[in-house]
C-alpha cells in the first residue's frame, strides 16, 4: 500500500472537547503518523499520514466523537515525509 500525507483542517466544535487527544490515539490505533495542532482561529490543523483508508478511518472516529462536531474539513495532499515515526500533539 502508498502512504500517502494530508494536511486536514476541521471545522466545528473541535477545541476544548479532546480532540487532539482522541486523533492521536486514533492515529496510534491505524499506524499513522503526523501532528495535531489547535489553531487560533478555533480550527485544528493535523498532517497526517499512512495509508488512505486508514485515516479516512481515523476520520471517521473523529466525527463519530460524540463530545466533537466536525462541521466542515479541507484536505490537501503534502509530500510525504519518510523520516517521521509517530503522531504527536504540538501547540
Amino acid at each position: 500500500m502508498e502512504k500517502v500525507r494530508k494536511r486536514i483542517t476541521f471545522y466545528g466544535r473541535v477545541q476544548g472537547v479532546g480532540f487532539r487527544y482522541h486523533a492521536r490515539f486514533a492515529a496510534d490505533r491505524y499506524g499513522l503518523t503526523g501532528w495535531v495542532k489547535n489553531e487560533y482561529d478555533g480550527t485544528v490543523t493535523m498532517e497526517v499520514q499512512g495509508d488512505e483508508a486508514d485515516i479516512d478511518m481515523m476520520i471517521g472516529d473523529l466525527c463519530s466523537d460524540r463530545y466533537i462536531t466536525i462541521e466542515e474539513f479541507k484536505s490537501k495532499t503534502l509530500p510525504v515525509d519518510e523520516e517521521e515515526r509517530r503522531f504527536r500533539v504540538v501547540g
